[in-house]
């Protein structure tokens, strides 16, 4: 049996694991853990055209995609409510003719306020409500709009009632409080009474976004009215 002379290492194979240099000896590199950034093959930049291209599309997709600038995503879904035919229907329409309507207004925030009131007015002339058939009253603020809107719900003299008020959010929660009762307190004065008492309080960050809002006034008289008929029509229906 002839004797083997000594291995010549090969350069292009890596040393086996028991002739690498331990911790300590000249030569030692630590070994870098499988998928870490040392272990990975550089990449090539990608090309500055690549990029382009990529800000170009991300824009592109901005722009085509919901709640883009101007508008707030997650308020509401678009489309009409659809009724399958067939089925005896009780619905209301935003008709002015003939109503008395009260409005209950803040004058906290009274920038906000008085353009709510405007539009309010404005949409209640245009829909038939003359100005002698409207009585207005003013309240501190936002947390007394539900004592008003039982008031004049109590009253019996109105056909609905319009609430308008604006709790802006500040650095306490004195918003979570104001807004919260004022929502509450006016839902309650339209269900102990029968008389339809629309929300037109808006309740927000800052007071650009209350003023990008202030078509809430013509809203809430749209609800109000609306409601005022459909109760009309149900005490039609049911010969009350």
């Amino acid at each position: 049996m002839s004797e083997q002379g000594p291995m010549t290492p090969d350069p292009g194979r890596p040393a086996p694991f028991d002739q690498n240099p331990w911790p300590g000896q000249p030569g030692y590199q630590p070994l870098g853990l499988p998928g870490s950034p040392e272990n990975e093959p550089p990449q090539e930049p990608a090309p500055e055209e690549n990029l382009a291209s990529a800000f170009a599309a991300a824009e592109v997709a901005a722009e085509a995609e919901p709640g883009a600038e101007g508008e707030y995503p997650g308020e509401h879904a678009e489309g009409e409510l659809r009724i399958p035919v067939g089925y005896s229907t009780i619905e209301g329409f935003p008709s002015g003719g003939g109503r008395e309507v009260a409005i209950a207004v803040s004058r906290f925030n009274g920038e906000i306020t008085s353009a709510l009131l405007e539009s309010a007015l404005s949409e209640l002339g245009r829909l038939g409500v003359g100005g002698d058939a409207i009585t207005i009253m003013p309240v501190p603020g936002a947390f007394e709009l539900p004592l008003a809107a039982m008031a004049l719900s109590k009253s019996r003299r109105y056909s609905c009632v319009v609430a308008l008020g604006c709790v802006i959010r500040g650095e306490t929660p004195h918003f979570e409080y104001v807004a919260g009762e004022a929502a509450s307190g006016v839902l309650l004065a339209g269900l102990e009474t029968g008389v339809p008492v629309a929300f037109g309080v808006l309740t927000v960050d800052t007071i650009e976004q209350a003023e990008a809002r202030l078509g809430k006034g013509a809203e809430a008289v749209r609800s109000a009215l609306e409601m005022a008929d459909a109760f009309g029509r149900l005490r039609v229906v049911s010969g009350g």
